[in-house]
């Protein structure tokens, strides 16, 4: 049948509009298909060249390398040394205990390491890299480098890891470090991104903790590119980061050497301290440890070793030992009362051996007593019941504050752990503490340094130093920072008049110096370095009414705990002040017998710069103290200790 024309018009119409319509339509769809291309291809590209790098290239921390330790003449106190080290990163290795099963034919693992790898790659992030294996033999590094193709994930590196070369002459006031803890991490609002690294070391104790900030520095960045399976094919580039600073102590280490080898195997502590400008020229600790068994991963059987020692190696009893000061505290008593004006310098006292308060008796070291004694000859012989007579005139209040003028229950500020307050007790610290009143008998017992009086080794060092200048003296431990000197502010007056520090610095010359000097065996033979000092004796144990009667039982017939602790402060040239020191030997018994004697070596040692000469020490003393110089394990110049005296 034949269309007719009118029909065939009106169907074209229609074809033609479907076709502009379908044309539209795939027009408006390319449109959108080329916008969107555009958008991902050119818009988008940067965002998708990063997705498309993160699956081959990885960005890890480059730990910095952490800032040296040095003594005051850059000696190398805590340094380090190269450190080959194995990681794996799980979201590399896949199967990470397969990769360990691996490993562990090539490199020793018992199951207890394992057992803590797999606990730390749970407990991180699949990117964080997980030390493996630390501290590798070269042969054993070499090993795993060369099967590298078959452990996807597993890095050899070469790295660095802290070092003490001088052992133990420094490990309580250095400290150690080790690895990053759960406690470390606490109450660290926004922690460094190197302090997840897991193993990654900071300082635990010492000047290590207490200027981990400084000597930490700031991570770097490495980019690398891996292949399909988790290896690293190369390295693309790397930014360091900012290496730690560098801090230089006050201490000479050599005469830290020489103090620490002087206690030798006692309980015990020594302070040096410069009295121009509170410089600690050397503190020391015995027994002691060394640091880089800790830094190393110290075992539990060298751990127990040293926690059940009973002379405690990891305390630093420096600073934070609290002892009664015993006669050494003399000076304070003596100093309260001279500026009150109860007493001047020739002002005696009757000692017949005690002193009789109400039904007690306060006895004097000396059972027959003194006789009469003026400020000179009570220090000179340590007489206590001139102290007890002259306490009860001044109060404790007073003795209490001047106490605190020379630096006793003061915290002194110092990058070392545990810093003890120690304790000046006067009325109201009783009243606070004990919730009872101050009482006559506190005060005599205060004023020889016994009772609730503590102090700190490094707290009667201060003392000494400003006994011996009549300035505020503070210690300090840092010298610089990156080469930049520490400013010393210079130390303010006492406020004590010139006269009142003579007099009591005339009564501890006599100590050392005088006929009945208590400490006359330890003086000094050389004119130009003679010493002032005290020495000072405190009990332990109450010593009974019937003991005293049948005869007190001497130190030598006691078991050692329950001895006496020996103490000796001292300070010389007397003329003209350089060093203070002072020696605590804990139950070391009498203090002109042990303490006075380590003490006078110590600061002879910081006077000549060298091992004292034979000529510094009387006639009849320079044989025995030849063979004892000669006998100590001194290091060389070169640190290190002759091999006689390791173990």
């Amino acid at each position: 049948m034949r269309r007719v024309p009118r029909d065939t018009e009106a169907s074209s119409r229609r074809f033609t509009r479907r076709a502009l319509f379908m044309g539209g339509c795939m027009t408006a769809m390319v449109a959108v298909l080329g916008a969107r291309m555009r958008f991902l291809g050119v818009e988008q590209a940067d965002q998708f060249r990063l997705l498309a790098e993160e699956n081959r290239i990885n960005i890890r921390l480059i730990p910095p390398n952490r800032g040296l330790i040095q003594d005051r003449n850059g000696k190398l106190i805590a340094g380090n040394e190269q450190n080959y080290r194995v990681t794996i990163t799980r979201e590399d290795a896949g199967d990470v205990e397969e990769v360990l099963d691996r490993l562990t034919h090539i490199i020793p693992m018992s199951a207890e390491d394992r057992a803590d790898i797999l606990k730390e790659v749970k407990r991180n992030s699949p990117f964080v890299p997980i030390t493996v294996a630390d501290r590798l033999a070269w042969e054993d590094f070499s090993r795993i480098a060369v099967n590298g193709p078959a452990l996807p994930g597993v890095t050899p590196e070469v790295g660095l890891s802290r070092v003490y070369p001088r052992d133990t002459d420094f490990a309580h006031v250095v400290g150690y470090v080790g690895p990053v803890s759960e406690k470390d991490l606490e109450g660290i609002e926004s922690p460094d991104p190197l302090l997840r690294i897991p193993k990654f070391q900071i300082g635990k104790i010492g000047v290590e903790k207490w200027m981990e900030d400084s000597l930490r520095g700031h991570a770097g960045t490495k980019r690398i590119e891996v292949n399909a399976v988790g290896r690293v094919m190369r390295e693309l580039d790397r930014n360091e980061g900012e290496p730690g600073a560098d801090v230089r102590l006050t201490i000479d280490a050599d005469v830290q050497n020489f103090v620490q080898a002087r206690l030798g195997d006692e309980s015990a502590a020594c302070v040096v301290i410069d009295v121009q400008n509170g410089d600690l020229i050397a503190i020391a600790s015995a027994p002691s440890f060394d640091p880089n068994l800790f830094v190393r991963g110290i075992s539990q059987a060298d751990y127990s070793t040293l926690m059940q020692h009973d002379h405690r190696p990891l305390a630093n009893k420096s600073v934070q030992g609290a002892y009664p000061p015993g006669s050494t505290f003399k000076m304070v008593t003596a100093l309260a009362a001279l500026e009150a004006g109860v007493i001047n310098a020739d002002s005696t006292v009757s000692c017949p051996g005690y002193l009789e308060f109400g039904n007690r008796k306060f006895h004097c070291w000396k059972r027959g007593g003194h006789g009469r004694v003026n400020l000179e000859r009570s220090l000179m012989e340590s007489c206590d019941v001139y102290y007890y007579d002259i306490a009860q005139k001044v109060g404790i209040d007073k003795i209490a504050e001047m106490g605190r003028r020379l630096g006793l229950g003061i915290r002194h500020d110092l990058p070392m752990s545990a810093i003890t307050e120690g304790n000046m007790p006067d009325k109201a610290w009783k009243i606070e503490r004990h919730k009872s009143e101050w009482r006559v008998g506190d005060t005599i017992n205060a004023s020889i340094g016994q009772g609730y009086v503590l102090a700190s080794p490094l707290q009667l060092a201060v003392m000494t130093a400003r006994v011996a200048t009549g300035m505020a003296v503070n210690p300090r431990l840092v010298k610089a920072i990156d080469g930049k000197e520490v400013p010393v502010t210079p130390p303010e007056p006492l406020g004590l008049e010139g006269s009142i520090l003579r007099a009591v610095q005339r009564g501890m010359f006599a100590v050392m110096n005088g006929k009945a000097g208590t400490a006359r065996g330890s003086r000094i033979a050389d004119d130009t370095m003679l010493m002032c000092g005290k020495t000072g004796t405190s009990q332990v144990r109450n010593i009974s009414a019937a003991e005293r009667a049948s005869g007190v039982v001497s130190n030598d017939q006691l078991p050692w705990e329950r001895r006496d602790h020996a103490l000796f402060v001292g300070f010389a040239p007397a003329d003209a002040p350089r060093y203070a020191v002072v020696v605590v030997v804990e139950h070391g018994g009498g203090g002109s017998a042990v303490a006075a004697p380590i003490a006078r070596d110590a600061l002879l040692r910081a006077l000549y710069g060298e091992v004292p000469p034979l000529t510094a020490y009387p006639a009849d003393q320079r044989n025995r103290m030849e063979t004892l110089l000669k006998e100590l394990p001194l290091r060389g110049a070169d640190g290190k200790l002759p091999e006689s005296s390791k173990v």
